[in-house]
């Protein structure tokens, strides 16, 4: 399998390294990447072809990986145009991009997929929620699969409608557990404690929780009580949660990470 990648950031870094370590005798990987230093350490790190002509870098590829921002989506699928061929899978991780303004871009009835990955893939442990475009093949979204699997686990999705909801939860998602990591380390200075053990002792207890609860999904609701005593710390903290309303506050602000993913959908 021959896979192009347009753009050479962190996240295409990310799959990229998952894809290559250990090498894969069935994969191929191309970069178009217009920056010159990038290209230079995509080549040194992981011994891809790089091209600055995104037409020419997709010629023979099975699959294109759109790694760009949004906002430069509308003029990297132009220079496309024409030039994708209807065999060839696209694969979307751009936010808030649909898979109709993607086809309206390169044609009508190729192969789209739009994912939404997050930013612990750059360190193998990212969730993608991923949902395919009519015109998919089994086999292409078993490509996507193990492409974007490289770099952590993935969600098929039926409807489309609900990439924004993902985007608000796991995309969005890793900034609300750093501001609450920020929150108690913040805590822990206004205590007394010296800066980097305060930081330490944040960081490194949120790290458990996160891989406790990695380890049994579905119940943060039972983990929190186990370690909520009637009477105890724990159950202090947790009134004065339920008394700021914390979890409405979290509510409302993935809406409006959700709300916004919306309106950066390509019309």
């Amino acid at each position: 399998m021959l896979i192009t990648f347009i753009g050479g950031g962190n996240m295409a870094t990310a799959l990229i390294s998952g894809l290559a370590n250990p090498p894969r005798a069935h994969l191929a990987l191309r970069v178009c990447e217009p920056n010159e230093l990038a290209r230079t350490r995509l080549e040194k790190t992981f011994g891809v072809i790089t091209y600055t002509d995104a037409a020419l870098a997709i010629e023979g590829a099975d699959v294109i990986v759109l790694c760009i921002k949004p906002q430069n989506m509308t003029a990297v699928l132009s220079a496309l145009a024409g030039k994708v061929r209807e065999e060839q899978l696209v694969l979307s991780i751009a936010a808030g991009v649909t898979i109709a303004s993607i086809s309206e871009k390169i044609g009508e009835g190729h192969p789209v997929i739009r994912s939404m990955p997050n930013t612990p893939a750059l360190i193998g442990h990212g969730i993608t929620g991923v949902v395919a475009g009519d015109h998919c093949k089994a086999a292409q979204r078993t490509q996507a699969e193990e492409i974007l699997s490289a770099a952590g686990e993935i969600v098929w999705l039926d409807d489309e409608g609900m990439m924004d909801a993902v985007t608000a939860i796991s995309g969005t998602g890793p900034a609300y557990y750093f501001l609450l990591t920020e929150a108690l380390t913040e805590a822990a200075v206004a205590f007394g404690l010296p800066a980097g053990i305060a930081d330490r002792l944040a960081s490194i207890t949120c790290l458990g929780a996160g891989a406790m609860l990695a380890g049994s999904p579905g119940e943060a609701a039972q983990l929190r009580q186990r370690v909520t005593s009637p009477g105890g710390t724990t159950e202090a903290a947790m009134v004065v949660f339920e008394e700021g309303r914390f979890t409405d506050l979290v509510i409302k602000a993935a809406e409006a990470a959700r709300d916004r993913s919306r309106e950066l959908a390509l019309k």
